[in-house]
């Protein structure tokens, strides 16, 4: 069993940096693939980034090159630093988990977090 809790949203200024934290508990979080998807009201909730348990990532194009994701395998921690943010960029994130392969449809992830609000002003 893998228990996630996401940290780190708040209230930021456009063009701004947030980073969200996602502490894994359970032993099987080294060998497991984390994804940080999103959430806007109305929206259905999308795929942002992923890592594998050998730290191969995987990003959607709407971030790419604004966020990074890592991991810290000894903290047992998932990490997004998120760059030059944008209104759009304003959801509720979610942190996920999978076994071993990085996915990117949300039905593949078996495991959730209760997410974070993540809010930006123009």
């Amino acid at each position: 069993q893998v228990q996630l809790v996401e940290s780190g949203g708040g209230l930021v200024q456009a063009g701004g940096s947030l980073r969200l934290s996602c502490a894994a508990s359970g032993r099987t979080f080294s060998s497991s693939a984390m994804g940080w998807f999103r959430q806007a009201p109305g929206k259905e909730r999308e795929f942002v980034a992923a890592i594998s348990w050998v730290s191969s990532t995987s990003y959607a194009d709407s971030v790419e090159g604004r966020f990074t994701i890592s991991r810290d395998n000894a903290k047992n921690t998932v990490y997004l630093q998120m760059d030059r943010l944008k209104p759009e960029d304003t959801a509720v994130y979610y942190c996920a988990a999978r076994r071993y392969t990085i996915k990117r449809p949300t039905s593949e992830y078996n495991y959730w977090g209760q997410g974070t609000q993540v809010t930006v002003s123009s």
